[in-house]
């Protein structure tokens, strides 16, 4: 995402337009802004696949809500489909939510 600048006659608009965009753009392409909320995620003791919904790959991830003792990591390294998919690994039957980004 990114500023939208508009054509202007007036010079010192599209200046400040720049100027607006040059400081304001980096803030709105970090992927942590670009984020996707997952409620209730069954997770098995062992190996999951979680569809992240992104529509890109996948740059980081973490829980919001645990309900229940375990412990997550992802293998993601590993991941053959990592614009579909968060790989998910718990030591127990969990449900969580997730922010994706």
């Amino acid at each position: 995402m990114k500023l939208p600048i508009f054509k202007d006659d007036n010079k010192n608009l599209m200046l400040l337009q720049n100027l607006w965009s040059a400081l304001i753009n980096p803030f709105l392409s970090a992927p942590e802004l670009n984020t996707t909320f997952l409620q209730n995620i069954a997770l098995v003791s062992g190996a999951n696949s979680v569809n992240h919904k992104l529509g890109r790959k996948l740059q980081g991830w973490y829980v919001v809500r645990l309900r229940g003792a375990a412990t997550i990591y992802d293998t993601q390294d590993k991941n053959n489909n990592p614009e579909l998919t968060l790989s998910l690994v718990s030591s127990a039957s969990v449900t969580v939510d997730l922010v994706v980004f």
